[in-house]
């Protein structure tokens, strides 16, 4: 439970700036001054932070994930695909009140509305595709195809970070608290999936070395 205080108290500390319109916040404004340049490209970008792009992705993974566990008998192998589909239940859960409570307006580059802390584009990026990347690591058995997996993460997030910082549609403070809200979410279910593999029994049908992959 410790891993989750770091991510949680630089929450904390990003959203009582952003409420108390701290020091930081004028520091973000003027980053974000220098940063904005829309164009097709950051909006392409920050469409990898859209529901309808990445859902989809996390989709396929708890399927796959949870065929198989089924197929290999493994004791609650439905945890992990569960674990995952419950971090990004919680998504719009925890993001919603956020926006609503923090009132924080938007970019000179978007039209004038409030409610755009935390960036929930950026939360849904990374646990839509770190979540896919946690559940299906354990599956690769080459070394290679584990770096490759961990890297087209980082490259989807990182590109749908900047494109909605690029962009104008968030704030980089949005953005970052996106980042913290994922990776709790993330270390929440590392945890269970962990807890699980690490006390699962051997599976009914498999015998002493019947373990989900």
């Amino acid at each position: 439970m410790l891993l989750l205080g770091p991510p949680l108290l630089l929450f904390a500390l990003i959203t009582w700036q952003v409420v108390a319109d701290g020091p930081l916040v004028g520091l973000d404004e003027r980053l974000s001054r220098a940063l904005v340049h829309p164009d097709r490209a950051s909006e392409l970008l920050a469409d990898l932070g859209n529901v309808q792009v990445a859902l989809p992705v996390l989709l396929v993974a708890l399927a796959y994930v949870a065929r198989r566990g089924r197929a290999t008998g493994g004791d609650r192998w439905w945890l992990p695909p569960a674990a995952g589909a419950l971090a990004m239940v919680l998504v719009p859960a925890l993001v919603a009140p956020l926006k609503e409570w923090t009132d924080r307006p938007g970019t000179p580059a978007v039209p004038p509305a409030v409610g755009y802390y935390p960036s929930g584009h950026t939360t849904t990026a990374v646990v839509a595709y770190g979540a896919a990347t946690l559940l299906l690591l354990p599956l690769l058995r080459s070394p290679a195809a584990r770096r490759a997996l961990v890297a087209a993460c980082a490259a989807l997030v990182a590109g749908a970070s900047f494109g909605l910082v690029r962009r104008g549609y968030h704030w980089p403070l949005d953005v970052a608290a996106g980042w913290c809200l994922g990776a709790a979410l993330l270390i929440g279910l590392w945890l269970l999936a962990g807890r699980r593999r690490a006390a699962g029994a051997p599976g009914p049908r498999t015998g002493a070395g019947g373990r989900a992959g």
